[in-house]
């Protein structure tokens, strides 16, 4: 996998602009139609924010009957954007691994949803 230099510096206006909360999966179901292989999340924001739904390229590292229950990190700001037949409302954060398979951020300790990372 190539890594990439960092981007350009911004201000922390700029960062604070990105929001990004964590949430629960509550529901996970396969995706058949996408181009890639992905499973399509269902993860609730909190009161604030609410569930919103993705789709995520993530089937390397898990099963769909694992996802229910994990905390993930996520941009809830993001206008929605059509995947396929699939209307994404967040952006589910991960990082790749040594292979370039995605790897979903999550906190360490079990944390209210909706709390939104600084």
């Amino acid at each position: 996998m190539e890594m990439k230099a960092p981007s350009g510096q911004i201000s922390f206006d700029d960062f604070m602009k990105v929001d990004i909360r964590v949430g629960t999966i509550v529901q996970a179901e396969p995706y058949p139609e996408a181009r890639k292989p992905a499973i399509k999340l269902w993860i609730d924001f909190g009161p604030e924010v609410g569930i919103r739904k993705t789709s995520a390229q993530i089937t390397k590292h898990y099963r769909i009957v694992d996802l229910p229950g994990r905390q993930v990190l996520g941009v809830v700001n993001f206008p929605p954007r059509q995947i396929g037949k699939f209307m994404s409302e967040v952006l589910a954060l991960g990082v790749p691994d040594a292979d370039g398979e995605v790897v979903l951020l999550q906190p360490a300790h079990a944390v209210p949803n909706g709390g939104r990372m600084y």
